[in-house]
């Protein structure tokens, strides 16, 4: 998975500096309201409502978009959007299977954007349950190291329920059982360690190499999915090794 993850973050990283700004403020958005609408507007007695709002300064998302989008979801303020989630499951090339998460108000827009841009990028629909055995649901937290060091990460985390530490190169990720991303969490804090973002995920239980070609179309695959307006997260059970990564860089 170490591929995987170096590509998930340093393409999170860019995605914060170039044109696609907009749009992750806008999936970021619509996390805040729907925490709120599902969970209470309260951040402290609401932990995902919490982490959305947590995540979305993290990524230098303006304070008023915030609390706006807060008071929508908790009904303190008219505009709130009927936000449905969908999840599409589908296979990119090489084999590669995908869960595509959706939070949409409109499920017909969402399921041709999805197609369309498998179908154009050498991907296809699955059946629902097809691939999503071959994912599991955890909790993954992104700690900068910023002079921390991973016996540091592991001291504070391990008693909390962390099942692991990686390296990917720029930060720490941590991975635990969903239901224990909050103890693990709160334990970094309460260790005075800052973190980038706590979020669940779904971590495939198999993966599959990729050679050069390969990960390129599926890189494409994936990007043009995370263009729609509808789509909030892609997953993937794929792996690229450092060496086809710097390929690609090159």
């Amino acid at each position: 998975m170490s591929g995987h993850s170096k590509w998930a973050t340093t393409k999170h990283k860019k995605a914060a500096l170039d044109a696609k700004r907009g749009k992750l403020f806008a999936k970021l958005i619509k996390n805040i309201e729907v925490a709120a609408r599902t969970g209470g507007g309260d951040p402290d007695a609401n932990p995902t409502l919490y982490d959305a709002i947590f995540k979305a300064k993290k990524n230098s998302v303006p304070n008023d978009n915030i609390e706006r989008a807060r008071k929508r979801g908790a009904g303190e303020e008219a505009g709130g959007a009927d936000w449905q989630n969908i999840t599409y499951e589908g296979y990119a090339p090489g084999g590669v299977a995908l869960l595509v998460e959706c939070l949409t108000d409109n499920r017909n827009r969402a399921a041709s954007e999805v197609r369309v841009a498998l179908t154009r990028n050498g991907g296809s629909l699955a059946d629902p349950g097809s691939v999503a055995y071959l994912f599991n649901r955890k909790g993954v937290i992104i700690v900068p190291k910023d002079g921390t060091s991973e016996d540091d990460v592991m001291l504070a985390v391990l008693d909390a329920g962390a099942e692991e530490v990686n390296d990917l190169g720029e930060n720490f990720e941590i991975v635990c059982e969903a239901g224990d991303l909050i103890p693990v969490r709160t334990a970094l804090q309460e260790a005075g360690i800052d973190y980038e973002s706590a979020d669940s995920s779904w971590l495939p239980s198999v993966s599959v190499p990729l050679d050069e070609d390969n990960a390129r179309k599926v890189f494409r695959l994936i990007e043009a999915l995370e263009d729609s307006d509808d789509v909030q997260d892609v997953y993937a059970n794929f792996d690229v090794s450092d060496e086809v990564m710097e390929q690609i860089g090159a």
